[in-house]
């Protein structure tokens, strides 16, 4: 109980002083040559501005805001319109140039150094493949090569082929 009556006796001091601070700063405003308080807080507080509400009371009304008659937008709309019904926009522009020629070029583009290590190791199988073949022959392999170079068939073979790529 003794804790309770201190807490008190510590509020009422502290009021005590409060009211003293208020005193002397209210004797210095009067000093200085301001209003009295009850002018200055008139001043300082905020006038109501009405957008949407009409005050009854007439010195309110001063505070709200004229009323605002919409703008016609009928002939804004029908310029937007007929600036949309031109198609002089769509002959300029051709779909072709638009779309890539070719839909995959860009799986080519990004596969293409895969395959060019690929045909280099299937050029390399398929060399090791004939001489690996050549050998179980037992032939020489540059009369094997000068003999399909001189057999008309295959020159003309391959001369196709050339035509082909």
């Amino acid at each position: 109980m003794a804790a309770v009556g201190s807490l008190e006796e510590t509020a009422l001091k502290r009021k005590e002083r409060l009211k003293n601070l208020k005193n002397k700063n209210k004797g210095d405003a009067s000093e200085n040559g301001q209003e009295n308080d009850a002018d200055t807080e008139k001043e300082k507080l905020p006038r109501p501005v009405f957008r949407s509400y009409k005050p009854l009371d007439e010195s309110l009304k001063e505070n709200s805001l004229p009323s605002v008659k919409p703008e016609d937008v009928a002939d804004k709309v029908k310029s937007q319109l007929e600036a949309s019904k031109t198609h002089d926009v769509l002959e300029e522009v051709d779909l072709v140039n638009l779309a890539p020629r070719k839909p995959d070029w860009d799986l080519k583009r990004d596969v293409a150094k895969k395959l060019e290590k690929l045909e280099r190791r299937t050029q390399r199988a398929i060399a090791e493949l004939i001489r690996e073949r050549l050998k179980r022959s037992g032939e020489d392999l540059a009369q094997v090569v000068n003999a399909g170079a001189a057999h008309p068939d295959n020159a003309a073979a391959d001369d196709d082929d050339d035509d082909n790529d």
